[in-house]
């Protein structure tokens, strides 16, 4: 494990790991504890009641936070014909079709985000075995499978982030940076937390908002009472 820098050991002396705090005061911590030379990113993670063993209880989706993630994505959209113009025009960095397909089977990914038409999926299905593992291929749950091209383009510009469960349970989200203002930050959070409670699988039993937390980049992991969100 990397020792920690004289910063980092300062940051912790702020942070009392045994507590949880409220949404506001956690990221008020996470802001002063940043100790990085760059913008940090700030973080979200959730530990919830569901199994994601069992199918119905996946959790899986794709929001807009209400003042972005401070990062602008660069997105290659899949489309032929008007899609293409269409993409083009909301703002999309690639657009195209085989060729694009032919550019990513060589090793070539300059792309956060992709977007595809449902006429496009049978040819892009067949980057599944390199897109897949980089977590890039488009999926109607998260919108990225669409014949609503400008709005899946402006969404992803505007802030767009995708949420999904892992094996353990847990859901990491970048909810901005640390030189973003604290209210828009909480704001952020409690965004994306009512969306977590609304998408709460029906199989779901027990509490579903186990914990939550927040940090930087480089900062602590501050403890959030999620007892606000925890219905």
């Amino acid at each position: 494990m990397a020792k920690k820098t004289k910063k980092q050991q300062e940051a912790l002396k702020i942070v009392d790991r045994t507590q949880a705090y409220e949404v506001k005061e956690a990221l008020e911590i996470v802001k002063k504890a940043a100790s990085a030379n760059f913008d940090e990113t700030v973080e979200a993670a959730f530990r919830l009641g569901v199994d994601p063993k069992k199918a119905d209880q996946q959790i899986r989706g794709a929001m807009v936070l209400p003042h972005g993630t401070g990062k602008t994505q660069t997105v290659l959209v899949f489309a032929k014909g008007d899609k293409a113009k269409e993409a083009e025009a909301a703002g999309a960095d690639y657009v195209g079709d085989q060729e694009l397909i032919n550019k990513i089977n060589q090793g070539w990914f300059e792309f956060d985000v992709v977007v595809a038409t449902p006429d496009m999926m049978a040819e892009v299905g067949k980057l599944g075995r390199v897109l897949g593992p980089k977590g890039l291929m488009p999926n109607p749950k998260t919108g990225t499978v669409t014949f609503e091209v400008e709005k899946a383009v402006k969404e992803i510009k505007a802030g767009k982030v995708e949420y999904r469960v892992d094996r353990q349970s847990n859901i990491h989200v970048p909810i901005g940076k640390v030189s973003f203002d604290l209210e828009k930050l909480v704001e952020n959070f409690e965004a994306l937390a009512d969306t977590l409670v609304k998408v709460k699988p029906q199989a779901s039993k027990g509490i579903y908002m186990r914990n939550a937390s927040v940090t930087s980049t480089m900062g602590p992991g501050v403890k959030v009472d999620v007892s606000a969100f925890a219905k």
